[in-house]
């Protein structure tokens, strides 16, 4: 059925639906069951068996395999099964690693599913968009995404942006007409649909559905496109790099080792192993895919934190933040709107009640002021918000913008009923609120007095809202006098901290064409003044992100004085700071607001599109900026900023695709949290850095460094894997989980074009990789020339060369802090891993059986004491290197 070419009583009476009650809700649950969920089908994940095979694909993997089909063919059994056994046991590490990325990265996805409002059994309802199904009934706003192909019902004032389907960039005006005369292929004039995937740019409206899931416009287009791959982050990129620098200059040097060796006689065989081997030790080819797996699963420990992560380079570049760029209402403050205090031309009156209930207390008693029960009945009529009565004892909530449902909660505790008021005078026409016109207007025909009460003698009545300063353009001439005391009241609000709304009537006689020439001689009836108090933990939030040097900026819709006030509650002011008006932020130049910016903590009455400017002033001073945003004109802020943070309860479905991350619960709060989050992943991933090329770099120079020095070979090709294997790999990739130390909040952000290697990292690893050298070769020189035997002298090297790489994972956890001031047994996973390697080790010497294979001997009660003597040496430098740190930087808090 070509719904476009029909009526939408038709379309609805093919569907088996109403469009004023909409489906059933048994209906609905048989037709999901019918079409299926309203899902886009994915490109099919690679199967596990693949996932698995992928982790023998690498090229220091096949070396390895290459390597053991060599001593398979020589005769070196033990060996080849060792190095078999040291392949698989990779391989299954891999494939749980990245297993458990990709399934953090679906829990992450699962998170960020759409929901819809759908009208079943005749009330309105929130469901899953995955749940939507044809015949239902849906209510559009603007901001919202279209969750399925619809059949448009009604559509006052509306407009869609369908760029992401038809490639126009204008938004597209929308009717309800039937368009019999439009061709099938001509998806772009059939503007009587509205498509799933599209966005509401303005106005509202109700769709009936006919069709979901594959079979919408946007779904068969999807049937034609291949899922793209990931991109890697920066830091990925710099990574790879350094792999491949690593790995080239590791290549030369084993290389080097081979001649040496061969030089001094040893066997080609055993030097080629023993080169392989100390190849696949020296290069660090897991690093991009640990990386990956650290974002991933720091990804989802945001999420536990109530930060939805989108993109996975954000949770690297989180850890940069300098400038958190934040709206006020229900990011720093509660989003519970609440009419406190209402002015009518005939008195004032204080509001009571707590939060959406429609119970509370009008003092003193408003019952003889007709202009407060005209003011409600504004408040009710030209709103989209509804209440929503409390299920098992809970509390009142809304469904739409929480600023119309402290209006409707409002008009309720002076005795006004929304749901009548719409009965009996139905709305007719309206002009959608904007931020550009900052009002909103509703035109009501009076069907039926008992409902309405109205003190008008016309028959249409027109209701409006908005800023004082949006309205009184629109006042009829006799209420001048009245706009003047007006005015007063409403500074006054406003610098107490109040959001303050103007509320307007008028009678008509004849509903207009253009519904804007509705808004025509109004008289004011009332102003209300909402209070929406901040967060609990906002000021806490506020000043540990200031601690970490990040710029907290409030930027607003709402009143300056009030924004002020705000701000100054939250102590957003307290570094002296100034606050400006989006009029003013106008009139100064790019350049003036990039040299002024760092002195503005508040922009008030702000348009979205000064967003921009806003982080293009704060990008030409180098800083990394956060920027929230609920509303669909946030959308080209979001994407701009560095960081884009949608509002996860009341964003806009197109802000949240614009995002790089949603806070589920919209408070500042988890902001800070999540920067902390992503401080402690680039600081992990740093560790891991920083250990393993320290260890590598010991290896390598012991093995280069011994035959210059005139003694043997100090290790094997299979001792060599082994440390690799257990002394590398596993307590590095324990660093990977170390928590957020307690002064990761205390330090500067991080600048993001820094080296990984920066900040004295590679300085350490060579200057530490040369200690461990000089002790793994004075222990073999004291063995050696001591008269100990071949196996006694080279497991003295193994073990301790072993010992001390465990001895300085325990340091490598801080860069900064004392292990005695972060406590060793804080990270368990790195305690327990340190632990069963020293027991393994143990284990390679004195149980016989294991001795042949990895060519060991049992060392005397004198020898062990040697290697536990020397142990702590590079667990003690590195303390030592910290104090000193500590000393020279005291200011510097870092982790």
């Amino acid at each position: 059925m070509e719904t476009w070419r029909e009526d939408a009583s038709a379309v609805a009476a093919a569907l088996h639906t109403s469009t004023s009650h909409g489906l059933a809700g048994a209906a609905a649950d048989s037709r999901l069951l019918q079409y299926g969920r309203n899902e886009l089908i994915e490109k099919q994940q690679r199967p596990l068996w693949m996932l698995f095979v992928d982790q023998f694909t690498s090229p220091m993997i096949l070396v390895l395999v290459a390597a053991a089909t060599v001593t398979l063919l020589i005769g070196h059994s033990k060996d080849t099964v060792v190095i078999l056994a040291i392949v698989v046991f990779n391989g299954v590490v891999g494939f749980i690693q990245e297993y458990r990325a990709e399934q953090a990265m679906d829990a992450l996805k699962q998170l960020s599913s759409p929901a819809a409002r759908v009208v079943r059994d005749g009330e309105v309802r929130l469901v899953p968009a995955a749940e939507v199904v044809p015949g239902d009934i849906v209510l559009l706003e603007q901001g919202d995404v279209v969750t399925a192909d619809m059949r448009l019902v009604e559509a006052p004032g509306l407009k869609i942006n369908e760029a992401p389907l038809t490639g126009e960039s204008e938004p597209v005006a929308k009717v309800t007409e039937a368009l019999p005369e439009v061709d099938a292929a001509t998806t772009a004039d059939q503007r009587n649909m509205a498509f799933s995937g599209t966005a509401v740019t303005l106005g509202r409206a109700r769709g009936l559905v006919v069709s979901t899931g594959m079979s919408t416009a946007i779904g068969r287009i999807a049937e034609l496109l291949q899922e793209g791959e990931d991109e890697a982050t920066p830091l990925q990129k710099r990574l790879a790099q350094l792999g491949q620098w690593l790995a080239l200059a590791a290549i030369v040097i084993c290389g080097l080792v081979f001649a040496l060796g061969l030089a001094r006689g040893e066997p080609a065989q055993e030097m080629f192993l023993v080169s392989v081997s100390l190849a696949v030790a020296a290069i660090p080819e897991g690093l991009p895919a640990v990386v990956t797996i650290s974002l991933a699963l720091g990804a989802r420990r945001m999420a536990s934190r109530r930060a939805l992560v989108r993109r996975l380079p954000a949770v690297e570049t989180l850890g940069s933040v300098s400038v958190i760029c934040t709206d006020k209402t229900g990011t720093l403050t509660e989003n519970r709107m609440l009419v406190e205090r209402l002015w009518t031309p005939r008195g004032s009156y204080e509001i009571g009640g707590d939060g959406y209930s429609p119970d509370g207390s009008v003092t003193p008693s408003a019952d003889d002021d007709v202009m407060a029960r005209r003011a409600a009945q504004v408040a009710a009529a030209c709103n989209d918000a509804t209440l929503v009565s409390p299920d098992g004892g809970g509390d009142w909530a809304i469904t739409g913008d929480p600023t119309e449902g402290a209006l409707v909660a409002f008009a309720a505790k002076l005795g006004v009923v929304q749901k009548a008021l719409h009965v009996y005078c139905p709305r007719v026409a309206e002009v959608p609120f904007d931020s550009q016109r900052r009002r909103m207007t509703t035109v009501h025909a009076r069907a039926g007095e008992p409902g309405c009460e109205l003190e008008i003698e016309e028959p249409n009545w027109v209701a409006v809202k908005g800023a004082l300063e949006a309205v009184a353009p629109l006042l009829a001439g006799a209420q001048a006098d009245l706009l003047e005391e007006a005015r007063t009241v409403a500074e006054r609000f406003a610098a107490d901290g109040y959001r303050v709304l103007a509320l307007a009537e008028a009678g008509l006689d004849d509903v207009p064409d253009e519904p804007e020439e509705a808004e025509q001689g109004l008289r004011l009836v009332g102003i209300v003044a909402m209070a929406d108090p901040p967060r609990e933990r906002a000021a806490v939030a506020i000043r540990e992100a200031r601690s970490a040097g990040i710029t907290p900026v409030m930027i607003t819709g709402d009143h300056q004085l009030t924004a002020t006030a705000i701000a100054g509650r939250l102590g957003m002011l307290d570094d002296g700071r100034e606050s400006i008006t989006g009029a003013q932020l106008a009139e100064i130049s790019d350049e003036e607001l990039a040299e002024r910016v760092r002195g503005i903590g508040v922009y008030a009455r702000t348009g979205p599109e000064q967003k921009l400017r806003i982080v293009d002033a704060w990008r030409k001073q180098g800083a990394v900026s956060a920027m929230t945003g609920d509303g669909v004109n946030d959308a080209p802020a979001l994407r701009k900023a560095d960081i884009g943070v949608a509002m996860g309860i009341t964003g806009t479905d197109v802000s949240k695709e614009a995002s790089d991350m949603i806070l589920e619960d919209d408070d500042f709060s988890t902001i800070v949290a999540a920067v902390e989050e992503g401080r402690r992943i680039y600081a992990n991933i740093r560790r891991f850095v920083r250990y393993l090329l320290t260890t590598n770099s010991a290896e390598i120079m012991v093995m280069v460094l011994a035959p210059l020095l005139g003694l043997p070979l100090p290790l094997l090709a299979i001792q060599i894997l082994w440390i690799n294997l257990v002394t590398d790999g596993a307590p590095a990739l324990s660093l990977g989980v170390e928590p957020a130390h307690p002064r990761a909040m205390k330090q500067p952000p991080r600048d993001p074009r820094a080296s990984i290697l920066g900040d004295g990292l590679w300085q350490h690893a060579i200057w530490v990789g040369l200690l461990m050298t000089a002790i793994v070769l004075g222990v073999q020189a004291w063995s050696y020339h001591g008269g100990a035997s071949e196996q006694t002298w080279r497991t003295m090297v193994f073990t301790v060369l072993v010992c001390l790489q465990l001895s300085h994972a325990l340091v490598a956890r801080s860069e900064r802090e004392s292990i005695f001031t972060l406590g060793v047994g804080t990270n368990r996973v790195l305690l327990l891993v340190l632990i069963f390697s020293a027991l393994v080790q143990l284990a390679l010497i004195y149980v016989p059986f294991l001795q042949p294979i990895f060519e060991t001997t049992a060392l005397s009660a004198m020898e062990m004491l040697v290697v536990l003597l020397v142990t702590p040496i590079p667990f003690i430098a590195v303390e030592i290197e910290k104090w000193v740190r500590r000393r020279r930087q005291p200011a510097d808090a870092a982790a």
